[in-house]
């Protein structure tokens, strides 16, 4: 039996298939992370200490004088990286994207793997972020602050990785249905596509939320 509107719009909503299902999925997660963000806005509000770093952490940490705050030891500079990094890959994913309605399926493949790229750097530089908090034993179970931090990193590290797993699934094996299926294979790019774009908007609201404010 054939599967119904895998490339043609149904008449009901006006959207293929899994174009509708990948809408319904992000509704989802943006419920999860703005159940996140509401945590921690009502954890930072209602605790007058959660920012501040205890004396004796400090002083572990190598900090003297003033009080000083969780964020003070989160890396802008490379969060501000990787904040470049996911902007460039939503416009390379997009271009892939373009390619392939423009049936220039060479182009798409540079454009995908530029993708691919930029979605290993940015885990790559978390990895070097995560490392440093670690050799310094800033864990979770050190501050809420930090609590919240691993576990909104965390979580969108783990959606960037899931979309990674996507990406390189559809510029290596995937792409043979470019041969018999083209339509369906341009609209699961597309599908791909605004799936990325909201783990880069969720990663905007998370680069001010924890490191700037």
């Amino acid at each position: 039996m054939q599967i119904p509107y895998t490339v043609e719009e149904r008449p009901d909503t006006g959207l293929y298939n899994a174009k509708l299902g990948i809408w319904l999925f992000l509704a989802s997660e943006v419920m999860l992370f703005g159940a996140l963000f509401s945590s921690y806005v009502l954890l930072r509000t209602g605790d007058p200490g959660f920012m501040t770093i205890p004396h004796e952490v400090a002083e572990a940490l190598g900090l003297h004088g003033e009080a000083h705050r969780w964020s003070d030891e989160l890396s802008v500079p490379l969060a501000f990286v990787n904040t470049l990094v996911l902007i460039f890959s939503s416009v390379t994913i997009v271009m892939s994207w373009a390619s392939l309605r423009l049936k220039e399926f060479a182009k798409f493949r540079l454009w995908m793997g530029l993708t691919i790229l930029c979605a290993f750097g940015f885990m790559g530089i978390k990895a070097v972020e995560y490392s440093a908090k670690f050799s310094h034993h800033l864990y979770p179970e050190t501050s809420n602050f930090l609590g919240i931090y691993f576990t909104l990193t965390g979580l969108h590290g783990l959606h960037v990785v899931g979309g990674l797993i996507v990406l390189v699934y559809l510029w290596g094996p995937g792409s043979k249905m470019w041969k018999s299926q083209p339509r369906r294979f341009v609209n699961r790019v597309e599908t791909v596509g605004l799936y990325w774009h909201f783990v880069d908007l969720v990663w905007i609201f998370l680069f001010p939320t924890l490191y700037l404010l």
